[in-house]
């Protein structure tokens, strides 16, 4: 078996994209797609991302986690399947692309893409978190001292606990100033802390809304791989026009044998 492969980031958030618009990648081998993210034996990666046909979009977006398994909607991974689109030449500057949780927007410009969430029509407020749905689950936690804190221990442990054999992202959240947040998140399915995520960005930016730590509809969220940021619209209890915007890079290509 060999096929071409494409190496992404967008804030350091990174995968393995694979045109596969001949289906020619073998999609239920999961034991593949953890081989190829794993980071000691494959190309390493949080996720993996096939670009497939769509009969009336420019493209559908297949996403594995890196452990192999089909997951629910990743937010960066979107952004630099756009990037990709328009290296390959399916898009220009707009596109329109179906997820595993529904249609998506995007706008490109040159290494900045912007894409289109899902609206958000629940919050639930906790005594000591917030837990919302951004296409994937978020668990958000306000805390001190971010930089101190054992993400992969404490998110594990919350990520299991709390949300059992599902399981959720955990999100752990500093205020900076009024509009910037700085943020870390556990991911489930890669089960440690990622550099950045986008769903879980944007999942912090509405919660900090909703929570009143901001009163901006425009979210600067700070991650160990770089800035990001989140624009919506509050219309009673939903969030509309739920935009995640920030850079995503092609950083290589290769042949997988």
């Amino acid at each position: 078996m060999e096929f071409s492969f494409y190496k992404y980031q967008g804030t350091g958030n990174d995968f393995v994209i694979i045109d596969n618009r001949q289906n020619t990648f073998p999609k239920n081998n999961t034991k593949l797609v953890g081989q190829m993210c794993d980071r000691k034996f494959g190309i390493g990666a949080d996720g993996l991302i096939l670009l497939e046909n769509h009969p009336s979009a420019h493209f559908t977006m297949v996403y594995y986690n890196a452990d192999g398994n089909p997951s629910s909607m990743c937010g960066n991974g979107g952004r630099c399947l756009v990037h990709f689109a328009k290296h390959l030449g399916i898009i220009d500057d707009v596109a329109t692309f179906e997820a595993i949780d529904g249609m998506h927007e995007a706008s490109i410009n040159e290494n900045v893409v912007a894409l289109k969430m899902n609206d958000v029509t629940a919050v639930d407020m906790h005594n000591t978190h917030t837990f919302l749905d951004t296409g994937s689950p978020h668990h958000v936690e306000m805390t001190a001292d971010i930089g101190k804190i054992d993400v992969k221990k404490l998110g594990r442990t919350i990520r299991n606990d709390v949300y059992g054999m599902e399981g959720a992202n955990v999100n752990f959240v500093e205020r900076i100033s009024e509009d910037t947040f700085s943020v870390r998140t556990y991911e489930r399915g890669v089960e440690d802390e990622t550099l950045s995520c986008g769903t879980g960005v944007t999942a912090v930016a509405i919660a900090m809304f909703e929570m009143k730590h901001t009163e901006s509809n425009i979210v600067t969220l700070e991650t160990p791989g770089g800035d990001l940021k989140v624009h919506f619209s509050k219309n009673g209890s939903r969030y509309t026009d739920v935009i995640l915007e920030g850079p995503a890079m092609l950083v290589f290509k290769g042949v997988w044998k």
